[in-house]
């Protein structure tokens, strides 16, 4: 302890409260809360007995910060949100930084809509969640607006009414009631919002038999429309107690969690139960914790931190920290009395060893992945006679169709796994047609450049480069280096017919051995750059076809593009449909779809 830290400690209130730690550099390392503030920081200093990782952090405080607080309570909600703004190195973090998605709709407007936001506001709109993964609400939100045919745009409904629009294509396919023309009253189609609010809600039990009433009594008075739609809208829920669940016995709504600690990081192994079913199950990776109680705690902050949704019961395959006080916290954020339970017995039991035991094979996983991984480097290492292990890879590519929309990827590979924030892309600006040497020259000159002025992003220079090619290339890429005198950079090309490695001032290529890890991690590098450059080519390509080909067309302008593209996706399959096509689908009128047909094929 230095001086000015003995002077804080000895000076610390016996009240409750949040302490911040700070580095010599004044970052915030670890924010913790405290009963008695005095009592708990002082521990650190003199417990002799300390977790590794609670040492390391006690070598680097240098000050420190205390908030009181009211109650206990008061801090645990203050730490909660200290560590989520500053997501401090020595906290239990989740390794996603997102929040957990929820969908919202807003009752006091007069034609609300769904929507999938990651954060739950005190603005009186109702929210469903927290979901698993957004694939999954969207692809469930696909399916209700195939039944119901909801609003999905952002348009200001009462000036669309004052105007008097038309309605838009999606009323036309029916895919929306258009009530931006008048086509439906509020109270109509707030029923409708209503239906949909209560099958997310995980009210389909009493939906489904109310809609299949519905149903057979439309069908008994030979109004087989009206029956076939509620036949649609049983299906629907049927379908969203699919997606939402898989079966389990004897099972009220709770949620269950289990807990493993790993070397390096731990993961939380999450089973949610809804409707007597257990939902799809999820995986959260966290920073490692000292032991699976702490894990647990840790979680379960973060994960209800911003929920709107609280379980009456929550099953843990660990006993927590401060489980009293996480309970009430869980209470008083639902309303309504919260249990967090370690069951002992029974099928609670069964899920929650479950949960732990797909929590450890994940971990295990994990950890032999990561084996594999140090090991490719270590052997690429020796292959190549590297100075030091590959930990950071880059690798780069060249796309373009006969010279035209040339362009680069960066891809970008650390402790062998892909770093996909890291990724860059390049548009080739100096080099006319297909020169694959001068584009790959001109990128990587570029890309260098920025890292020698500490540009954002490009500021970490690689342990080895990869070239897509073999000699040509790697001549290339040589010329560049030695040009900012960079020669001492590791650098290597990797041919694809016989995945030959080329490197500097060696005449014959350095063959792995097939199906080795170090030959897989080259290989695999090498294909996310080629996937990455062939995609960002593919996206120019046809975001210049459509603008300078439809645009030419008469009587096409930016409406009526957007029909198009939204029915065909690209100006070839438009140019492959026939006019009764191009009418029928993207809702054109029939002597533009005869124009735009007969001009892309005479272009």
């Amino acid at each position: 302890m230095n001086e000015v830290l003995r002077n804080k400690i000895s000076q610390l209130p016996e009240t409750s409260g949040v302490y911040l730690m700070k580095n010599k550099a004044g970052e915030i390392i670890y924010v913790g809360k405290a009963r008695v503030l005095k009592n708990r920081v002082g521990q650190y200093f003199h417990n002799t007995q300390k977790y590794v990782k609670v040492a390391a952090m006690v070598a680097q405080i240098e000050d420190l910060e205390y908030i009181i607080c009211d109650s206990e309570m008061e801090a645990l909600v203050l730490e909660a949100n200290l560590i989520r703004r500053h997501r401090p190195y020595y906290n239990i973090l989740l390794k996603d930084d997102k929040h957990f998605p929820y969908v919202r709709v807003d009752f006091k407007e007069d034609f609300p809509r769904f929507e999938v936001v990651r954060a739950v506001k005190p603005d009186g709109a109702k929210y469903f969640g927290p979901y698993i993964a957004a694939h999954v609400i969207r692809d469930v939100l696909d399916n209700i607006y195939k039944t119901y045919p909801l609003r999905t745009c952002k348009k200001d409904i009462q000036k669309a009414l004052a105007r008097h629009e038309r309605p838009c294509l999606n009323y036309a396919m029916g895919r929306c009631y258009a009530p931006c023309a008048g086509r439906i009253s509020r109270a109509e189609y707030h029923a409708q919002v209503q239906e949909v609010a209560d099958m997310l809600g995980g009210g389909q039990a009493t939906l489904r038999r109310e809609m299949k009433q519905k149903m057979l009594d439309a069908s008994e008075k030979r109004q087989y429309e009206q029956a076939a739609k509620y036949r649609d809208k049983l299906r629907l829920i049927e379908r969203i107690a699919e997606k939402q669940k898989a079966g389990f016995p004897n099972l009220s709504d709770k949620d269950v969690f289990g807990a493993a600690k790993g070397a390096l990081v731990s993961v939380v192994q999450a089973f949610l139960v809804r409707d007597g079913e257990l939902s799809v199950a999820q995986k959260y990776w966290l920073s490692e914790g000292e032991t699976e109680s702490e894990i647990l705690s840790a979680f379960l902050l973060q994960y209800y931190e911003s929920s709107s949704s609280v379980p009456k019961t929550i099953y843990v395959s660990d006993e927590i920290d401060d489980h009293e006080l996480i309970e009430q916290w869980l209470s008083d954020k639902k309303g309504s009395k919260v249990r967090v339970i370690v069951p002992a017995r029974g099928d609670h039991k069964k899920l929650a060893d479950m949960a732990k035991k797909n929590a450890q094979d994940a971990i295990k996983l994990k950890e032999t992945e990561k084996k594999k991984r140090v090991l490719a480097m270590q052997n690429l290492k020796q292959a190549l006679q590297l100075p030091v292990l590959p930990s950071r890879m880059e690798c780069y590519d060249i796309s373009n169709t006969q010279g035209t929309d040339s362009v680069a990827s960066m891809v970008v590979f650390e402790e062998g796994a892909p770093a996909k924030k890291q990724y860059r892309k390049f548009k080739i600006k100096t080099v006319q047609g297909a020169n694959d040497f001068a584009s790959m020259s001109e990128v990587l000159e570029r890309r260098l450049l920025r890292a020698l002025k500490s540009a954002d992003g490009f500021d970490k220079l690689p342990d080895l480069i990869i070239v897509d090619g073999g000699k040509g290339q790697l001549s290339a890429a040589m010329d560049v280096l030695y040009s900012l005198g960079l020669e001492e950079l590791p650098i290597c090309g990797l041919a694809k017919r016989e995945e030959e490695i080329f490197l500097p001032h060696r005449p014959d290529p350095v063959l792995l051995p097939k199906n080795s890890l170090e030959l897989r991690l080259m290989t695999r590098i090498r294909d996310e750059a080629h996937r990455f450059a062939i995609t960002y080519h593919r996206n120019l390509r046809e975001a210049r076809q459509s603008k300078s080909v439809l645009d030419s067309i008469p009587g096409v302008g930016e409406k009526r593009k957007r029909q198009l593209l939204r029915a065909y996706k690209s100006v070839d399959a438009i140019r492959r449909a026939t006019p009764e096509e191009l009418h029928e689908k993207s809702g054109i009128p029939k002597p533009l779809a005869k124009t735009v047909y007969e001009y892309l094929h005479t272009v």
